[in-house]
């Protein structure tokens, strides 16, 4: 996937582009940091940052979100 952009703006307003190159970690590592994620993780502290909306309500939480009212993630149920 290509960004085709400077990375200027985001320097001159502080924020810290990040991430993690799996692609490069060999294969056993990346299936240890997988495992690693099912064993240690605990799922029900998900629901604490993340709730489901049906694709009707996309457009009201697309208002809150720009006025910066939303938390968390959203996940779009596109079947409700």
């Amino acid at each position: 996937m290509g960004f085709p952009a400077t990375v200027a703006p985001f320097i001159l307003r502080g924020v810290s582009l990040i991430g993690i190159d799996s692609v490069m970690c060999p294969r056993e590592q990346r299936l240890e940091a997988w495992q690693r994620l099912e064993r240690d993780l605990d799922l029900s502290k998900l629901s604490n940052i993340a709730d489901e909306i049906g694709l009707s309500e996309v457009i009201g939480t697309a208002d809150d979100l720009l006025a910066g009212r939303v938390r968390g993630r959203k996940i779009v149920d596109v079947n409700r």
